[in-house]
């Protein structure tokens, strides 16, 4: 899709999109445009009905440094009114990403930092290299990680995600894996093929529960288990067990065959 300045989407494998951040000069740091274009790239793949995982990835050594500081020195001589319409772009970008129906993978090589932490956040798996670091570095600016908080916080815990912001340490990636920031850990030679090993696994999977999962998980929190909770997972599974795609699903097992939507 020759669309967008900032982004290249391509065809990782059948069934897998790539939307690749481009702004290797400044290390895939995002300003109004990206926001405004990974927005409008995320909402064409989850209505492509080719596409069934994302792939977010950054060119070059960066995946993402956040903020581009020209941008937000902008921000800084701008009105309130003028920020919260910025920012709301922003939060609204990560929240599609979020709510995308369709799995979605973070591809994580050299440094993610601020918003950069916040988009791996915000994708349902990531992949890092062994050379991949984390900061949450707003403070060092003066500012704080507002809109990527929410994420933070579901991703590694309210107690982690607190240290992090406040001390705006880079980690590495062994200790993002330990803490749940990433689920997956391959040296940046084989980074790929690790990508490649978790997209296969999800094209195996039915993509109306992927979409059903999703759907539900977002409605769980940890805590206890409510008789609502109990009702809501009740009512889930019976709706769910008598879809097309569970007959097909049981079907194809008990054939010992490929469910029909798995990629050739």
């Amino acid at each position: 899709m020759g669309l967008y300045t900032t982004l290249v989407i391509t065809t990782r494998a059948p069934g897998v999109a790539q939307l690749t951040m481009s702004r290797p000069a400044v290390f895939n740091a995002f300003d109004e445009t990206m926001i405004g274009e990974m927005d409008d790239a995320f909402a064409r793949l989850v209505a492509d009905t080719s596409v069934r995982v994302i792939v977010l990835a950054g060119d070059g050594k960066h995946f993402s440094a956040g903020a581009d500081l020209q941008w937000m020195q902008r921000a800084s001589t701008a009105s309130q009114a003028w920020n919260l319409a910025d920012a709301r772009k922003f939060a609204g970008m990560l929240a599609r990403i979020e709510a995308a129906p369709k799995p979605t993978v973070a591809r994580v090589q050299g440094a993610a930092l601020g918003g950069g932490v916040g988009l791996a956040c915000a994708c349902d798996i990531a992949v890092a290299a062994d050379n991949a670091s984390f900061s949450v570095s707003e403070a060092k600016f003066g500012i704080l990680p507002a809109v990527i908080g929410p994420y933070v916080t579901n991703a590694v815990g309210k107690r982690q995600a607190k240290r992090l912001a406040l001390t705006t340490e880079r980690i590495g990636a062994t200790e993002a894996m330990a803490m749940g920031l990433v689920q997956k850990v391959a040296s940046l030679a084989e980074l790929d093929a690790a990508v490649d090993n978790i997209t296969g696994a999800l094209l195996a999977g039915g993509p109306h529960a992927q979409r059903e999962i999703k759907a539900l998980f977002a409605q769980l929190d940890v805590g206890p288990i409510t008789p609502g909770k109990i009702e809501l997972t009740a009512q889930t599974i019976s709706r769910v067990r008598g879809s097309d795609e569970a007959r097909e699903g049981f079907a194809a097992f008990l054939d010992k065959r490929p469910a029909k939507w798995i990629p050739e």
